[in-house]
């Protein structure tokens, strides 16, 4: 059997995005006769194995992988002794580094790298100078293509002119559809769980407890909410450096009784965290890439209200699936969250228009098959047929993206909508966090 070695600069602590991607590409590429070997910064465990493990899964570590430092690369050139892959993929390591060429020299056939980076607040992608575009083309010319996961890292990655722009293809991160159940059972058990009453409404955000996903305005948000809604109730799932010093931040704001911490949560959809929630928020201040979990949260049906940063635009419709905010604009964030608190059937309408949505330009099966197209797997479009012949999917009156994509460029808006009688609508337009680079690697000087 040919082998995928698919590696992920990142701990597979929890059943999140990158897990479900895993085991997805894993199960669509043993369909068409290939080995597909997981390789993260250590073997998953637990609950997390298991859920990953199919009989053509190996698991590998590559432990402080992220920025190709000489012993992580030492490693994969062990790693590709062992399992002879015909494709190496890159998941969370620098763009700029020697993995390509690591692999080019074991006579690795082709080597796939995907940008799932964040930039910093402000970033505006430009072409670089031309020694960094001189000096890129060399160290990342054994690269067969760059995936980007959405149309904003699309931008990002072209404009520095590393590499020609045949070699980049959009194909956005996607959301396991077939474990997202209606299931108030689970909503009900993650209340008891945190003892959270049940006529509370609850609004959530789902992210690392740190600055650049805006916990701070979360916070405040809270606070101004508090104080129209008596039964509002706020829950922060997730972990990070920062979060004792935000609990403190909270309390003295009197939120201490209005605010849950879940920490880290091993698998978001079955423990409910999302059929629990009224509203989902992403306060981001950074330029996310994606927005993983506002795509999980929609396809649970829920309205999201986010920042207009990075590529959260292109997953949200204004006014019909969710609302966009400026970051830092708490009052805004107060006054939408509001909004939807206080009209349940526009809670519901919206949730369900960003369920279609997430069907239609977010579906994990979908977009991983066209992964594989772009490995040039034989087979796949066969796979991709018996699959919707199996569950009977029908064409969404959303247009996909993926359906007008050339050469791989990202699409322009998508054309105007009409939801139900209201006037159409232009839907679209056009981490895990990285670390920080090796002194060994050139991630740090392409990083100035």
């Amino acid at each position: 059997m040919r082998t995928l070695l698919s590696v992920f600069g990142v701990e597979p602590r929890r059943i999140g995005g990158t897990e479900m991607f895993a085991r997805e590409l894993s199960q669509q590429l043993g369909q068409l006769g290939w080995n597909s070997v997981l390789c993260f910064l250590s073997e998953p465990t637990g609950e997390v194995r298991r859920f990953i493990e199919l009989p053509n899964v190996s698991f590998a570590a590559l432990p402080k992988s992220t920025n190709g430092a000489r012993q992580a690369r030492a490693n994969l050139k062990g790693l590709l002794r062992q399992f002879q892959p015909d494709i190496l993929h890159l998941h969370y390591v620098s763009f700029v580094s020697w993995y390509p060429w690591t692999a080019r020299l074991r006579s690795i056939p082709q080597i796939f790298f995907t940008d799932h980076h964040s930039r910093p607040d402000g970033y505006v992608p430009q072409r670089a100078p031309v020694w960094k575009r001189a000096a890129a083309r060399v160290i990342l010319h054994p690269l067969t293509k760059v995936i980007c996961v959405s149309n904003y890292g699309y931008q990002c990655m072209t404009a520095p002119d590393f590499l020609p722009r045949d070699r980049f293809e959009m194909i956005y991160n996607g959301v396991d559809l077939s474990r997202v159940k209606p299931d108030k059972g689970s909503g009900a058990a993650f209340r008891q769980r945190f003892s959270i009453p049940a006529d509370r409404k609850i609004v959530t955000q789902v992210s690392w407890i740190i600055p650049e996903k805006g916990i701070a305005d979360f916070i405040e948000m809270a606070r101004l909410v508090s104080t129209r809604r008596d039964d509002a109730h706020f829950v922060l799932v997730g972990d990070g450096a920062q979060r004792d010093q935000y609990m403190k931040d909270a309390a003295a704001k009197g939120l201490a009784d209005r605010i849950t911490w879940t920490g880290m949560i091993d698998d978001p959809f079955a423990e409910g965290v999302f059929a629990a929630a009224d509203v989902v928020c992403q306060f981001s201040r950074w330029e996310e890439v994606f927005g993983w979990m506002i795509a999980e949260a929609m396809a649970h049906g829920k309205p999201v209200v986010a920042t207009r940063v990075g590529g959260i635009p292109e997953l949200i419709v204004e006014g019909a699936s969710g609302f966009l905010v400026d970051r830092g604009d708490t009052e805004a964030m107060s006054r939408r969250v509001l909004e939807l608190l206080n009209d349940d059937d526009a809670r519901t309408r919206m949730g369900a228009l960003g369920r279609e949505i997430v069907q239609t330009k977010f579906d994990l099966s979908k977009n991983v098959t066209r992964l594989i197209r772009s490995y040039g797997i034989a087979g796949c479009e066969k796979s991709e047929v018996v699959r919707n012949d199996l569950t009977g999917a029908q064409p969404s009156r959303f247009p996909s993206d993926h359906a007008t994509e050339h050469a791989g460029a990202p699409v322009e808006a998508t054309p105007a909508l009409q939801i139900g009688n209201q006037p159409a609508l232009e839907v679209y337009s056009s981490r895990r966090e990285s670390l920080p680079a090796s002194d060994e690697s050139p991630h740090k000087i392409f990083a100035r």
